[in-house]
């Protein structure tokens, strides 16, 4: 055994008594929850308590679709449709996993089983078909059953004359279904074109984060374009946008508030007041 050979066995030796040493208590990640803009410690239960908004900072947190379909919902009216239909691998695609593996994580963390939920639902007694993306789920990347169930949703509300509302939380178009993916685009956009076309509201509200193909399609063409507070939105991430044009992009870029002040949307609204503002809108757009 030479010296250098000796001193590295040594090493495995040191760095595996030193990680048998090390006791990690699991709960106290589930009692404190670090703030990704402040770096703040914030206790979980009162984050929970605050809509999953930093108290110091105000940064939103990602939520659940079931979680905030509870904050939009009038309590006991949300009724799920189209939930028959489940993903599957048209495609047989294999990584560094398979795609019917990555399917069956997705699911275990978010409870879902795809990125979106769909139904109808009152807010403020006025009935209102919805979508919610889940980021959970392969984060939020849309295939086709994303694709095919706000397709279905839109055309449920197109036939009851229902304004409908879809919530996007989406890294963009799902890499294992390849073209399938993209054809989503296609389709979703085409039935949101029959809803103006009837002249039925259709509102999108952009959450952290909205990127890829659903920017490019149902997530930027509603009536009226609502973003969450410092929900980060765009095409291409800003690493590839720097890398491309060589340039160093404003601090604020693709924020919903740089947004805002380059016209790209209607408003920026708190998860506090985002139920009362849509009550607000559906109202002033529906016949009476």
């Amino acid at each position: 055994m030479t010296l250098t050979d000796w001193f590295n066995k040594r090493k495995i030796q040191q760095i595996a008594a030193r990680d048998n040493d090390i006791h990690i208590d699991d709960s106290i990640g589930k009692l404190w929850t670090l703030c990704y803009n402040c770096s703040s410690q914030l206790p979980k239960k009162d984050l929970d308590n605050n809509l999953n908004v930093c108290p110091n900072c105000d940064y939103h947190f990602r939520i659940g679709a079931k979680e905030r379909i509870k904050l939009i919902a009038d309590e006991n009216t949300f009724i799920e449709m189209y939930n028959n239909i489940k993903p599957c691998d048209p495609l047989n695609f294999v990584d560094t996993q398979t795609y019917t593996s990555r399917q069956e994580q997705a699911k275990a963390k978010s409870g879902l089983d795809d990125a979106v939920v769909v139904g109808v639902c009152e807010i403020n007694g006025q009935k209102t078909a919805i979508a919610v993306m889940d980021f959970d789920y392969m984060g939020g990347s849309m295939g086709s059953v994303v694709g095919e169930k706000i397709t279905l949703i839109l055309e449920h509300a197109l036939e009851n004359k229902l304004p409908s509302i879809v919530f996007t939380s989406s890294g963009g178009a799902r890499m294992q279904e390849s073209a399938l993916s993209l054809m989503q685009m296609a389709k979703t956009s085409c039935v949101v074109a029959k809803l103006n076309e009837a002249k039925l509201l259709y509102i999108t509200v952009l959450c952290e984060p909205t990127f890829g193909g659903v920017t490019a399609s149902f997530g930027t063409i509603g009536d009226i374009i609502i973003a969450e507070k410092g929900a980060r939105i765009g095409f291409a991430g800003r690493r590839v946008i720097e890398q491309t044009i060589r340039q160093k992009l404003p601090a604020d870029f693709q924020t919903a508030e740089y947004l805002l002040k380059c016209g790209q949307i209607d408003f920026i609204v708190e998860r506090k007041d985002m139920k009362e503002k849509l009550s607000k809108l559906i109202s002033l757009h529906t016949k009476k």
